[in-house]
């Protein structure tokens, strides 16, 4: 008995050392793969935007995931967006859909991508059950879609200062899926009613900062150059009136920054999840890359730091929006 009880002790001094052994290895792996030229912000509310990342792990889905992860680390990120097409081609069928576990549980494992994701809807996802996508919220402890539409409001750290986020489902806005029928869904949906909501949440906030997610750009220097005028006539005046500094979306399979002559808002798309397709530079572009990638934001009191990581962990793009 007493040799027994010396083995069980010398094992679990084994298991315990073998424990400390692949936390050091883990800390060890992104020391050892450093994001090259990173800014890190200090007092800054630390995120990153990803799009059309829905594949089950084909493409550089798995390797964009793993650059998330290790960004997620270097930043010390609090929370994820999802800016739609989560899940492809058609959605999921049911919160017991096989595909949740394979394309994004099983793909975002990395440790420190267990934190908040806050999704949005895409036009892949409208093919499927998108009450399930809802639902999905109720049962996993990450995964964040309360409604089609919402909001969340940050307090940037050592200030007074507010970052305001809205989260909107813009396939209401997009004129030709009230025609075609693989998106018969979209039409039960009331766009004026969102666009009620969206005017009274900008004029009642005292937010520093305002971005909004979406899925659809209104700019986009890619495949939908010039085929986003029904997104953009409803969302654009509002955006402007208010003064919102930022609009991410997907959509578009590359990483892209807009800039239109006049206007307030900021265009960025972030649809480089897993598969790309080319781009190419517009009268409005100011950053365009068919890279699969992902976007890191921090908003601090005085700026949105945008970065933008491809797959190789590399910093491809780097701009500042000041106030």
């Amino acid at each position: 008995m007493k040799l027994f009880k010396t083995s069980l002790v010398i094992l679990q001094f084994v298991l315990l050392c073998t424990a400390h052994a692949a936390l050091y290895k883990d800390e060890l792996w992104y020391q050892q793969h450093p994001i090259k030229n990173l800014t890190v912000t200090e007092n800054a509310i630390n995120f990153i935007v990803v799009g059309d990342w829905g594949r089950n792990g084909h493409f550089q889905q798995k390797e964009v995931a793993e650059q998330m992860d290790n960004a997620m680390y270097w930043l010390d990120g609090d929370f994820i967006v999802s800016a739609g097409d989560n899940f492809y081609p058609d959605g999921i069928a049911s919160v017991n859909d096989p595909y949740l576990k394979s394309s994004y549980e099983d793909i975002y494992s990395g440790p420190h991508l267990f934190e908040p994701w806050y999704v949005v809807l895409g036009n892949h996802d409208y093919r499927g059950n998108v009450q399930a996508q809802i639902d999905y919220s109720k049962i996993s402890k990450r995964w964040n879609m309360p409604a089609r539409y919402y909001s969340k409001t940050l307090s940037i750290p050592e200030s007074s200062d507010e970052l305001l986020l809205i989260f909107l489902d813009t396939n209401p806005f997009e004129a030709k899926y009230q025609t075609e029928e693989k998106y018969a869904a979209v039409r039960a949906e009331n766009g004026q009613a969102q666009l009620s909501w969206l005017e009274q949440l900008l004029a009642g906030s005292t937010a520093k900062w305002k971005i909004v997610i979406g899925h659809h750009p209104m700019y986009s220097s890619g495949k939908r150059y010039g085929k986003t005028d029904s997104v953009r006539q409803k969302l654009e005046p509002i955006l402007e009136k208010y003064k919102v500094q930022a609009y991410f979306a997907g959509h578009e399979h590359d990483l892209q920054h807009n800039q239109i002559k006049g206007k307030t808002v900021q265009h960025f798309i972030s649809g480089a999840g897993s598969a790309v397709r080319e781009v190419k530079a517009r009268e409005f572009t100011e950053f365009a890359e068919a890279q699969a990638g992902f976007t890191a934001l921090s908003v601090s009191q005085n700026n949105i730091l945008v970065q933008m990581i491809n797959a190789k962990g590399e910093i491809i793009y780097r701009t500042q929006i000041a106030k």
